[in-house]
């Protein structure tokens, strides 16, 4: 069945799930959502790999970017997707519909139905964002089409409750070595045990005290933390290497580049790789859209914890936030579901915002 973007949105949330899109296999998704855009006169459809944009041409004054990613994390028993009431609140579950599909249905309803928006819109869906940053569409489509980032302001529609949440914390990934001897077990003085020597690895992220940051009125929690750990061959072998693996999730306040300086610094006595970098992004909440976007959704804007593509908008030079259906602590969770209250409130913010005719500019 074709995607029918008359539905509501919950409705919308359900058939877009339906259609298992685990990063790589986004292929079927995309394919469906160009073809439900492609027929609607007031937007031009652009295609880069698996991600699908549609933009108005309307001459407005400002132009906001409004994204989400269409790709899931893999599945675990959790679709197709079905309602289920807990206490008293509605909500859909199943893979993906946190994380972010109820977000991308609120955006392609909208797209479809604002045919005069008071901005000019620019709206992305992109693949690959569940996976390492060099295959992110978003990243690849900046590269390929540059000029699709020119705005004023960007919307992200990451999970955040339907509330705004400003920035994100910058993400890195380091692997610290030890290394040892090997000898055999029966004889282990003649070796030197790489694995032990990382106790004061473990002994020291323990220790650790996140550091807590204001940036621009909004306080960031930072998390340094061994997400894997890896060493030895054989049972009867001393193990002459060992390997943790660490995630530093840093406030906007430092670059990635301070943030991997810091973790250097932090463990000096010991072999560090980077993997992985990432920089976070600064509220952006000054700017004059993102003040008249916060007062039209209403509530209090908070911090976003983990890394967002937020980060690729910001890094081009527009302020970027979050807002999107749904609670981050169930994104990616084996029983994920989204409140339908809360993909109605998403509507109902953004399609404010955007016909709030007056009141943007």
């Amino acid at each position: 069945m074709p995607l029918d973007l008359s539905a509501t949105s919950a409705d919308l949330t359900r058939q877009l799930c339906d259609i298992e899109s685990v990063s790589g296999n986004e292929a079927t998704l995309a394919d469906e959502i160009e073809a439900a855009l492609s027929g609607l006169s007031h937007l031009e459809v652009i295609r880069d790999g698996d991600t699908v944009v549609a933009r108005t041409a309307l001459g407005r004054a400002q132009r906001v970017m409004i994204a989400g990613h269409v790709d899931t994390v893999p599945v675990n028993n959790n679709l197709p997707t079905r309602s289920e009431t807990i206490d008293g609140v509605d909500y859909l579950w199943g893979r993906g519909t946190v994380d972010m599909k109820a977000g991308v249905a609120v955006q392609l309803k909208l797209a479809a139905e604002l045919t005069e928006p008071v901005v000019d819109v620019t709206w992305m869906w992109y693949d690959h964002e569940e996976v390492e940053a060099s295959l992110n569409g978003l990243g690849r489509l900046a590269a390929h089409r540059p000029d699709l980032f020119e705005g004023d302001f960007a919307i992200l529609g990451e999970p955040t409750n339907s509330t705004v949440e400003g920035g994100c914390n910058g993400n890195i990934r380091i692997e610290v070595r030890t290394f040892g001897l090997r000898a055999h077990s029966a004889r282990a003085w003649v070796g030197e045990n790489a694995i032990h020597k990382a106790a004061p690895i473990l002994n020291l992220l323990a220790a650790y005290m996140p550091r807590e940051v204001e940036v621009e009125g909004l306080v960031y929690r930072e998390g340094l933390n061994a997400v894997g750990i890896t060493g030895g061959i054989a049972g009867n072998i001393i193990p002459d290497e060992c390997m943790v693996h660490i995630n530093y999730r840093f406030a906007p306040d430092r670059t990635a580049a301070e943030a991997i300086e810091y973790l250097r610094g932090l463990f000096s006595e010991y072999d560090v790789t980077v993997i992985d970098e990432a920089d976070g992004a600064r509220p952006g909440l000054d700017a004059p859209l993102a003040q008249d976007f916060l007062a039209a959704v209403g509530g209090e804007a908070r911090p976003k914890y983990g890394w967002t593509d937020v980060a690729r908008f910001s890094a081009l030079g527009v302020p970027a936030v979050n807002y999107g259906p749904g609670d981050a602590l169930k994104a990616h969770a084996d029983d994920e579901r989204v409140a339908l209250a809360q993909i109605a409130d998403c509507e109902a913010g953004l399609r404010a915002w955007l016909t709030a005719s007056g009141r943007l500019g």
